[in-house]
């Protein structure tokens, strides 16, 4: 059995769709557990008395440690498997999550938060899974729909936890535990998809990589796999081009996923539940937006080839930019949702349009290339974090990573392929079928 040609949307009889939807499900339950304390952060705060200062450290710590974990997590699925890499993500990230509930002071609730953020590796292994099942002709669209429906857990998180919240205490319980209690939800949502990934996914069309491994059967995504990928992948300086476009779109996502909830309420003075739904048209952008950008650099390669990729790239950071400047300087509610909803379409479909890109650098280096690149999205989000605390104003630090988002769109020119990586397209679309 070889990779799919093509995505048979309500289909779960191959492993290939089968590792389709259950990845993007994956990263849902992983993307609703890393951004439930975010709508939170009104009530939070008032129960540990937290400073701007210490909410600014929160929002770091919940993107830091992701960095290196999505850096190690790549060579792991070249060495162990997706199935193996993204089931002990999801048992191992369940704990802190379920931790969080349970803090008692500023101190140990930042310790469970900077854990929560190695959850976020999870895409990683999201696009690895999706890129070894897809054939080129369709793996763009395959790599955003799978991501985009999973970042969409940020969004419906944003939305829900208030919501949740406020049912709790409509049950009677107490205003202190409400939010502990829904903080519990995400946390067995992980240990039962943990179950699921394990029970009905495989690493490849062809079976698990240990099984063929076995039985002398060469793995193509990885050269022996391990940090031999990492080495490889480092040394393309393609990789670090798409390192920075992807901080400067997926590090902005996550950046207004962990603000925007108590930016609405403290400049807007939204109601705590009205705050939440903002925020939440941002997130649930996803469920369309970035599939949208991987499709369409999928059809601009068919008609033009892979440079034809790069440059729909830099047209999208450009819309980000400017739609993130207009953000920043929106004067009324109504204004700053809609500029929200236009700078998120590109923000989202720069993202599919920047991992459309990933399963052409090295297709033998697929894991290092996928952490590399993943871990720039959370290298900009962390930098974004850094810098609001040193400007200490939301407003001015969001016109200012509209500059710096402009002037990345820059690095999405500078990749380019040469005729020999351009032949490599029509080998890997050999003999593929569909699933």
């Amino acid at each position: 059995m070889s990779k799919a040609n093509r995505i048979a949307l309500f289909s779960l009889g191959t492993p290939q769709m089968r590792a389709f939807h259950l990845t993007w499900m994956a990263f849902f339950v992983c993307f609703f557990a890393w951004f439930a304390c975010a709508p939170l952060m009104p009530v939070i705060k008032g129960e540990f008395n937290l400073s701007a200062g210490q909410i600014a450290n929160i929002n770091i710590a919940a993107v830091a440690v992701t960095i290196l974990v999505r850096l190690v997590i790549g060579p792991m699925c070249d060495r162990f498997g997706p199935r193996k890499a993204y089931t002990g993500l999801l048992l191992a990230g369940a704990v802190p999550v379920i931790g969080v509930a349970f803090s008692q002071s500023y101190e140990s609730f930042l310790f469970f938060r900077l854990l929560i953020g190695a959850v976020g590796a999870s895409f990683v292994i999201t696009q690895y899974h999706t890129s070894v099942m897809f054939a080129p002709n369709v793996v763009g669209t395959a790599n955003a729909a799978t991501a985009g429906w999973g970042n969409a857990g940020g969004g419906v998180a944003q939305a829900v936890m208030p919501l949740l919240v406020a049912a709790l205490m409509m049950l009677g319980v107490s205003h202190g535990w409400g939010w502990r209690v829904a903080l519990l939800v995400p946390g067995v949502l992980m240990l039962i998809m943990a179950a699921l990934y394990w029970r009905y996914t495989q690493d490849c069309p062809e079976g698990n990589f240990d099984e063929l491994r076995a039985t002398g059967v060469n793995i193509e995504s990885g050269k022996k796999g391990g940090w031999a990928s990492f080495r490889t992948a480092a040394g393309n300086y393609r990789v670090w081009m798409l390192f920075v476009t992807y901080g400067a779109c997926f590090g902005v996502e996550i950046f207004i996923h962990n603000i925007a909830a108590i930016y609405y309420v403290d400049h807007f003075k939204l109601s705590f539940e009205a705050a939440g739904m903002a925020a939440a048209s941002f997130g649930l952008l996803a469920l369309f937006a970035r599939a949208l950008g991987g499709f369409i650099s999928d059809k601009v390669a068919a008609a033009g080839g892979l440079n034809r990729r790069a440059t729909l790239l830099f047209v999208m950071m450009l819309g980000e930019g400017l739609g993130l400047l207009w953000f920043a300087h929106s004067g009324s509610v109504a204004g700053a949702i809609v500029a929200m909803l236009c700078f998120g379409l590109f923000t989202h479909m720069a993202c599919g349009a920047t991992y459309a890109l990933v399963p052409f650098i090295d297709r033998k280096a697929l894991g290092g290339v996928a952490g590399i690149i993943g871990a720039g999205g959370n290298v900009g989000a962390v930098a974004a974090g850094f810098l609001m605390k040193g400007i200490g104003n939301t407003q001015q630090t969001l016109s200012m990573l509209g500059v710096l988002v402009t002037i990345s769109a820059l690095c999405a020119v500078a990749v380019r392929f040469t005729a020999s990586d351009k032949s490599d397209g029509p080998v890997l679309a050999d003999n593929k079928v569909a699933a």
